[in-house]
């Protein structure tokens, strides 16, 4: 695992356990702050699964882009250049 998703996924870990501390000691009903975490769980989720989803298409983009630059390259050439003119 590369050093940056490491620290990503620490980060991630510490902000998640902070919550969760602050939920636990705040000055609620347990089954309200049970009621909480659980929102907030299902929330981060949602986000992570359209980050990932996001990641995903951008990746296939670009593994397109890549295939075609190397299957047609002087047509990549062409685009280059009319772009600049």
């Amino acid at each position: 695992m590369a050093n940056k998703t490491k620290l990503i996924m620490g980060v991630i870990g510490a902000m998640a356990a902070g919550v969760i501390v602050g939920l636990l000691i705040a000055p609620e009903r347990g089954n309200e702050t049970r009621k909480k975490i659980k929102d907030t769980a299902g929330d981060w989720a949602g986000h992570l699964s359209d980050i990932f989803a996001n990641a995903k298409g951008e990746l296939d983009n670009l593994r397109k882009k890549g295939t075609k630059a190397a299957t047609d390259p002087s047509g990549t050439y062409n685009d280059i250049k009319e772009s600049y003119s």
